[in-house]
């Protein structure tokens, strides 16, 4: 069985100071959406420790992928009773048990160190930076912008530097 995002080094540094590691924000999971009726696809993200992908929507068929990334960021693209069809950050698709998901709108951050702002603006001051794979909770939105809290740091990111938006 493959292993998807195990053992990632996450750290963000405020503009001032030395880098602060930081682990994957210890969110409380939502409860799965599993009789809700809501258009997909939509966002939601891993509400548990270990989640299995698999190659549908049955625990009798193989597992593609195990996560062991708490609040990773997903989008659900199809569903079948209690399962949801996935994709990952790295554009894996495959089926999970709604249980195993949460409605918290969570961000990856992309590509390479982002800034993120006292405000929704390019020119607003710089409050931390984060690394890639950097997971936070996302709320707020607005075109181009989402507010990004990892662990009770917040501030502003562009939208085109996170995957979950």
């Amino acid at each position: 069985m493959k292993i998807r995002h195990l053992l990632v080094v996450f750290a963000a540094v405020a503009v001032a100071g030395p880098g602060i590691v930081m682990a994957v924000a210890d969110f409380a999971p939502a409860a799965a959406q599993a009789a809700e009726e809501v258009q997909v696809p939509y966002w939601a993200s891993i509400s548990v420790d270990r989640a299995r992908m698999r190659k549908g929507p049955s625990q009798e068929v193989p597992v593609l992928w195990e996560y062991r990334r708490k609040d990773l960021p997903v989008r659900v693209i199809a569903r079948h009773d209690l399962w949801r069809k996935v994709e990952d950050p790295d554009g894996a698709q495959g089926w999970m048990a709604a249980r195993l998901l949460s409605r918290t709108r969570t961000a990856i951050v992309t590509g390479g160190v982002r800034s993120m702002r006292k405000t929704a603006s390019p020119n607003a001051a710089i409050v931390y930076r984060a690394e890639p794979g950097v997971v936070g909770r996302i709320s707020d939105c607005k075109p181009g912008w989402c507010l990004f809290d990892v662990k009770g740091r917040k501030g502003w990111i562009e939208t085109a530097h996170i995957w979950g938006d």
